[in-house]
């Protein structure tokens, strides 16, 4: 007995999102699992919750688009041989989710990047700066405990010498 499994519509890994953090003002590439572009596939690369079409290949040719507030302006390069986004001078108005839809006459695959560019400037420099004090102020602290605790300790001796002499010689001799 054979049985047969047919399946039709979307292939791959369309329902999990790959995140990517990138620092502003580096490069960050999306890449997808497409060794070289066939002439039947066609490439739609998408940006945010609206799904603004950024860049379309159709058999080996690229449109590559500036978003509708024109923030990706000279800044998304395309491998031409995987169809993977290249996304340069990154800013974090470039957050957001994109999505690449592959299609051919085999085939539909979908794949989603949650990409998170982190403004390093102003969340990292406090940080390290804040670290840097504490630090500072825990070794003040513990070098003014064991200075206190040695003079205290001196003091007592002192006054525990002070004591048996005075004890001493408040004895008369006979």
């Amino acid at each position: 007995e054979t049985v047969c499994v047919c399946s039709s519509g979307v292939f791959g890994d369309t329902d999990t999102v790959k995140s990517v953090s990138v620092k502003e003002g580096d490069s960050g590439t999306l890449q997808i699992n497409v060794t070289e572009i066939q002439t039947d596939e066609k490439i739609d690369w998408k940006f945010g919750t609206n799904k603004i079409l950024i860049v379309k290949i159709r058999a080996k040719t690229s449109k590559i688009f500036d978003g509708p507030d024109g923030r990706f302006r000279d800044r998304l390069k395309l491998d031409h041989q995987t169809g993977s986004l290249i996304i340069t001078d990154t800013r974090t108005t470039d957050s957001g989710l994109y999505e690449v839809k592959i299609s051919s006459n085999r085939s539909e695959d979908t794949h989603r990047f949650n990409v998170t560019v982190n403004d390093f400037t102003f969340c990292q420099v406090p940080e390290a700066v804040t670290r840097l004090v504490i630090s500072a102020l825990v070794g003040v602290a513990a070098a003014f405990i064991v200075v206190y605790d040695i003079t205290s300790r001196k003091a007592e001796q002192e006054k525990t010498a002070q004591t048996s002499s005075s004890s001493s010689s408040s004895v008369p001799h006979r």
